[in-house]
């Protein structure tokens, strides 16, 4: 057996930790960007094709390296083709991430730990997933409370209704909280030219404004800020290569939007600057209403532009950046702190060269107000594996508090990623035991396994205080 009960524990005070304090706790997923509508909807799968590897960036890049074509990932392929040339190139994925996550998402929720995935093992293994599939506890909802999550944040731009996350709190005997994180990225494209025009449409009309002006702009963002607060959102995010910081006055950024929505030419300075505009007021009123804000940073995206032509954004190329971080950041989290308009704020970074650099920007802005008020992210998108991980958590140890951290999250666009928090757990708790073995920290489980079930848990719950969880605990 491959991933067994110890699978990445690599000594017995590991085992205890992770057994005694880790293993039975509940998932506070708060953030990932799965379907809002299938989770409301409670959406069964056909098949293993369809909740494994549609939308799999992941996996379609790992298979384009194998040579595999592109019918097979984002094409014409049957399903059962594309599920027999993933499970082809399984095996040459040895020491990948994806080997570690094919076979954990196979345990867990499927129970398959008898059979590694390769050409050869692509039908049982078919057959046994799909027949599970058509069972009521495999459907988006059952997957969720198989997987023990109390809480699931999808992530939705400021025009979404919420209709489906409405429909779902509606919902009688619900075992889970969704909840939603507030994505106002697309408001700050003023060089999109007619197809920011468009956004602004869609957004005003949502929001019962006509946006002729900034004021407008402002306004209209603030009256859905309204109505996500009031349909129990606590969280924002932003997918930023980094943060807008620049110098602006009220007058200046008025004019940019003037000339840049009647299709006037404008610089890239005056760009950055309505954009540092626009990331200030969003801080400011996630700040007012007790929102947490997420900064995604360093990611550079569509870097193909033959496959963005053919494929469109979110299909796998997609690469780390290497982006000036400290001084923006600085700038933006000063000016904020210093008006008192600062939230809580996670940041994460996507170039692990950035590690120790967010590990001791959080430090300039704890206030004492909140426990972890500034949190270093967890290890996210390529570097989400055993040893991103061990290095955003050793970074944060040493210029940090681990104690304080909230912990793991998927990030994902699929249903079989809850596993991703158990790797946490694991990697987590085998650093620990290894230096209660080594005498580094204290050998004492009545020390460490309560600061492991914090991360793993209760700070999230404490931090978040999303009160539809507490409602449901009650």
């Amino acid at each position: 057996m491959f991933i067994h009960d110890h699978f990445l524990l690599q000594n017995n005070r590991a085992v205890r930790l992770y057994e005694d304090y880790a293993r039975s706790l509940p998932i506070i997923d708060y953030h990932s960007h799965l379907p809002a509508a299938e989770i409301a909807g409670d959406r069964k799968f056909a098949n293993l094709t369809q909740i494994w590897l549609a939308g799999d960036h992941y996996k379609w890049r790992a298979m384009r390296a194998c040579g595999v074509d592109e019918r097979f990932c984002t094409g014409k392929a049957t399903d059962r083709e594309k599920f027999q040339a993933w499970a082809e190139t399984v095996p040459k994925t040895l020491r990948n991430p994806l080997y570690h996550w094919t076979h954990m998402e196979l345990k867990a929720p499927f129970g398959i730990t008898d059979v590694l995935l390769g050409p050869r093992t692509a039908q049982k293994i078919w057959d046994t997933c799909n027949k599970l599939l058509a069972q009521d506890d495999f459907s988006a909802q059952g997957i969720l409370r198989t997987m023990n999550v109390h809480v699931v944040s999808t992530t939705e731009d400021p025009t979404d209704s919420l209709e489906h996350h409405r429909a779902y709190q509606e919902k009688k005997g619900k075992t889970f909280v969704m909840v939603t994180a507030f994505r106002p990225d697309k408001a700050m494209n003023i060089e999109g030219g007619a197809d920011y025009r468009a956004y602004l449409d869609r957004l005003g009309g949502t929001a019962g404004v006509t946006i002729s002006t900034y004021t407008d702009l402002l306004d209209a963002i603030k009256k859905r800020h309204t109505f996500f607060h009031e349909s129990g959102c606590r969280l924002s995010d932003h997918g930023l290569e980094t943060i807008c910081a620049e110098e602006y006055t009220e007058a200046e950024v008025a004019g940019i939007f003037r000339r840049g929505i009647s299709g006037s030419p404008l610089t890239a300075g005056e760009v950055l600057k309505f954009k540092s505009a626009l990331l200030y007021e969003f801080a400011v009123l996630d700040h007012a209403r007790g929102w947490t804000q997420q900064y995604h940073l360093g990611a550079l995206r569509n870097v193909n532009p033959r496959m963005f032509r053919l494929l469109g954004p979110d299909t796998g190329y997609d690469t780390i950046g290497d982006f000036e971080m400290a001084r923006p950041l600085a700038r933006l989290l000063g000016r904020l702190d210093d008006a008192g308009s600062l939230p809580k704020t996670i940041l994460y970074n996507l170039n692990p060269r950035d590690n120790e650099l967010l590990a001791t920007m959080i430090g300039n802005y704890q206030d004492g107000s909140v426990a972890g008020k500034m949190q270093f992210g967890s290890a996210w998108w390529f570097l989400d594996q055993k040893d991103g991980m061990e290095k955003h958590l050793n970074a944060l140890s040493t210029l940090g508090l681990l104690s304080q951290f909230v912990g793991m999250l998927t990030d994902s666009r699929s249903f079989l990623s809850f596993p991703r928090h158990d790797y946490f757990r694991r990697v987590l708790c085998n650093m620990l035991g290894e230096e209660m073995e080594r005498g580094l920290i204290p050998d004492d489980m009545g020390l460490v396994g309560p600061m492991v079930a914090d991360i793993c848990y209760h700070n999230a719950r404490n931090y978040f205080a999303f009160p539809q969880l507490e409602e449901l605990i009650r």
